[in-house]
């Protein structure tokens, strides 16, 4: 009776029915991978699991059933694997609740807004059951971006600290004056929880800048110099897969997921420390740890920033070990530029099936994320881009083509950003792995791409943005 009441007190509940009563599954392994955006709890069975949870508010706690199955040690895992530093998760407690009954109970740091889905086995995985913890108050990306800009600049006086924000001459209190009182437009009007719906801050594809993309092919020559403002550039860089999704993995084991996220802390400590055409610098990571991030929302990460470019980090792996060299890919939309440009563009774009998407959530917003709305000039300030970073790259190590190629990648198809992917080596090819496991590696390929986005930025300028009267 008591268990009935608790069910039916529930303002959520989920049961995966369709699968039928998973009697005698065994529960395989455990993970938790716990990040700002959002904390997930991975459950990997034999055989589907049915489950039913509740949410309860106050204090926050998650009350999970999985019915089915009876505890066993690599479930009684999960208690150990909180780490303390977890923003959304306070710990786990697991009991046998009936004779076939198991249940969980995650007690949480702040409310949140569960996602709950199953997996089908893919690749190395069996099934799954996923909890995706998205905390409910989150902050607005650019603003702390820029935030942080201003709390890296050398110390001022208080006078000049306490009338930076409302100083126009002032490049980083102008954006922040700016951002506080532009209407936004947002990039979809279905935005996942992953987004953040619950933000009081839209979700902005552009902010009031004097054309409506960002690309630098056209810049309104009519605008006038008093109408525009002091720019911070914001590159978006974004470390491939992560957390459930390891990417290549090479002959002595180095994890793709690692080494690009390695590349990406290199390449922002450099970005942030740098300008270009007098302008200041600032890095956006769409991931600065072990977790997933879809590859959608990897897209709306960069718009939501207002990214003036999104470089994507790569180390891909081939069928055999012999290719080799570094290479820089922009979208096509005709088309793949060759048959290995259209096999790797396929390949990374496979990674929301080995990372885990909740496909009732992305099929709502696939049409208006990643639709192939990219411009001619996004594409042509992509390779022109793309130029810029091979050059550089060329000078530090081997190029796999001489050329920018092009094929469909769906991280890429900001209509508004120019963007590439970057494959720093082949970690599938043991030598080169052997490169990408060294510190020294690693920072000339950093230097390169930073090199290469300066040189991009000083031949083409980015737009103004317009101040926002009223």
């Amino acid at each position: 009776m008591k268990r009935r009441q608790f069910i039916r007190a529930s303002t959520i509940a989920l049961s995966f029915g369709s699968w039928g009563l998973a009697h005698g599954a065994t529960i395989v392994t455990v993970r938790v991978w716990p990040a700002p955006d959002y904390s997930r709890i991975t459950i990997e069975s034999d055989d589907a699991l049915k489950t039913q949870y509740v949410f309860v508010a106050n204090p926050p706690r998650l009350a999970v059933d999985i019915e089915g199955i009876t505890l066993n040690p690599a479930l009684k895992e999960l208690v150990g694997k909180v780490q303390a530093n977890d923003p959304n998760i306070a710990g786990i407690r697991v009991g046998q609740f009936t004779a076939t009954v198991v249940r969980l109970v995650i007690d949480l740091k702040q409310p949140i807004r569960p996602q709950v889905f199953s997996l089908k086995p893919v690749g190395d995985y069996q099934n799954r059951l996923i909890f995706d913890l998205y905390p409910t108050a989150t902050v607005d990306p650019l603003e702390a971006l820029i935030a942080e800009k201003i709390q890296s600049n050398k110390p001022r006086s208080p006078q000049t600290s306490a009338s930076a924000a409302a100083n126009p001459q002032d490049p980083l209190g102008d954006l922040i004056a700016q951002r506080s009182s532009a209407k936004l437009a947002a990039p979809s009007t279905n935005t996942p929880v992953a987004t953040n719906p619950s933000s009081k801050h839209p979700t902005p594809a552009t902010a009031s800048v004097t054309a409506s993309a960002t690309t630098h092919s056209n810049p309104n020559p009519a605008t006038t110099p008093s109408a525009l403002t002091d720019r911070l550039i914001i590159i978006a860089l974004d470390p491939g897969h992560g957390g459930e999704d390891p990417g290549a993995i090479g002959p002595a084991g180095t994890q793709e997921k690692t080494v690009v996220l390695k590349l990406g802390l290199l390449l922002r400590e450099r970005i942030n420390n740098s300008s270009a055409n007098g302008m200041p610098m600032r890095a956006y990571l769409t991931r600065d740890a072990d977790f997933f991030v879809p590859l959608h929302v990897r897209v709306q990460k960069a718009r939501r920033v207002q990214a003036d470019l999104f470089v994507s980090l790569h180390a891909d792996a081939f069928i055999s070990p012999n290719p080799q060299g570094a290479s820089v890919f922009a979208l096509s939309q005709s088309g793949a530029s060759s048959s290995t440009a259209r096999w790797m563009a396929n390949k990374e774009n496979k990674a929301d099936a080995i990372g885990g998407v909740n496909l009732k959530v992305k099929d709502r917003t696939v049409q208006t994320a990643l639709l192939d709305m990219s411009t001619t000039a996004q594409i042509n300030d992509s390779l022109t881009l793309g130029k810029n970073l091979l050059h550089e790259i060329g000078r530090v190590g081997k190029l796999h083509k001489p050329r920018v190629e092009q094929a469909s990648f769906a991280v890429l198809k900001a209509p508004d950003i120019p963007s590439v992917l970057v494959e720093a080596a082949f970690i599938s090819n043991p030598s080169e792995e052997a490169k990408l496991r060294s510190d020294a590696y690693l920072e000339q390929i950093a230097d390169a791409l930073l090199r290469g986005i300066v040189a991009y930025f000083n031949k083409n300028p980015p737009l103004a943005r317009t101040r926002v009267v009223g």
